[in-house]
């Protein structure tokens, strides 16, 4: 399955290469979704073949692969170090073993813990880590002796920490409907936010996006591209695409089709407020902020009249920094985040 679903990337790859313009260097790589790691080191390496045939790649392009503790041994590290992998995304959720069992995950404790010291040993650099918080069984001790354990890794230059999605039609949604399990109050996600955000500060890792977190230096190109609306090619099941202009694709999802035909795809043309819409949403969770002049050369003049008058409103002022027509959110304004930019939908 793994060569036939390599062939089918590399299908993909040839057949769809001008959707990106080939004059320019790529500066980022990934391979998420799913469980990348799992694919044999030789493949990769048949994929990697591929990209550089067709496109330039940036000698300092940042290249990641995602990976799970339980699918990456010290071996399997030393031969992703020998290809162009530069940069590892690892789920660790957390260290704490009643709380990888509450969740549901593959690995636990000792899993966590020995593959970032693989991780090290291998000689990678460049670490994100995942972590979780928010849920029912996680205390506020827990979740700093999380983030303190974080130190014990200097090679940990980046952090991606969520509140736990309780995933439809999984085992863990059916307990809490069970009642075996508790979903998390707000109020406990609210707290661990802000212990969040201020050991951040305490420790050097800049809040450059609501949910991510990075060493000076260190902030994901990749991510960072989205957040930009920076055209992007996802190639397998399920990989959205996005021409920079208005063009999303999504693949199949299911891996059997797509290795049959791995030109299915869906097309949407997003609309003039999609776009804006899209702006806002993204924009406002970062560092960076909404540019009333960009949305003004972007979008016209109504959109950027729209923004003036909302701003306006009080139930708004209270969660923003507005300066020099930059919009940026305050610290309690992070926390609503998604509805302050629903506000200034239009």
């Amino acid at each position: 399955m793994q060569e036939e679903f390599t062939k089918s990337i590399i299908v993909e790859l040839e057949n769809r290469k001008a959707e990106l313009d080939i004059s320019k260097p790529l500066h980022s790589i990934y391979f998420g979704g799913g469980t990348p790691s799992l694919l044999e080191t030789k493949y990769l390496q048949q994929i990697f073949e591929k990209i550089y045939s067709i496109y330039k790649v940036s000698s300092n392009a940042e290249i990641t692969l995602e990976a799970n503790p339980d699918d990456i041994d010290l071996q399997k590290l030393k031969e992703l170090k020998a290809i162009p992998i530069n940069r590892l995304s690892v789920g660790i959720q957390s260290f704490f073993e009643e709380d990888l069992i509450w969740m549901n995950r593959a690995h636990n404790k000792q899993q966590a813990t020995e593959c970032l010291d693989n991780i090290a040993l291998a000689g990678f650099e460049n670490i994100s880590a995942d972590l979780i918080y928010g849920f029912d069984i996680l205390t506020n001790d827990k979740w700093i002796q999380n983030l303190e354990k974080i130190l014990q890794y200097p090679h940990i230059k980046h952090l991606s920490c969520y509140q736990l999605t309780v995933e439809p039609k999984t085992p863990l949604e059916k307990l809490i409907k069970q009642g075996i399990y508790n979903n998390s109050p707000d109020e406990k996600f609210v707290e661990q936010f802000e212990i969040l955000m201020d050991w951040t500060v305490q420790h050097n890792f800049s809040q450059y996006e609501i949910s991510n977190f990075s060493k000076p230096g260190y902030a994901a190109v990749h991510n960072s591209n989205y957040w930009k609306g920076l055209p992007y090619l996802g190639v397998g099941p399920s990989a959205h695409s996005y021409d920079g202009i208005s063009t999303r694709k999504k693949n199949s999802a299911h891996l059997g089709d797509y290795i049959i035909n791995p030109l299915q795809f869906e097309t949407e043309n997003l609309s003039k407020d999609n776009l804006y819409h899209e702006y806002i949403m993204t924009r406002l969770r970062t560092s960076s902020g909404i540019n009333l002049q960009e949305v003004k050369s972007i979008f016209g003049e109504i959109y950027y009249n729209h923004i003036y008058s909302m701003l306006r409103e009080e139930n708004i002022s209270d969660y923003i920094v507005f300066e020099n027509d930059i919009i940026k959110l305050n610290k309690p304004g992070k926390l609503l985040a998604d509805g302050i930019a629903a506000s200034l939908f239009i």
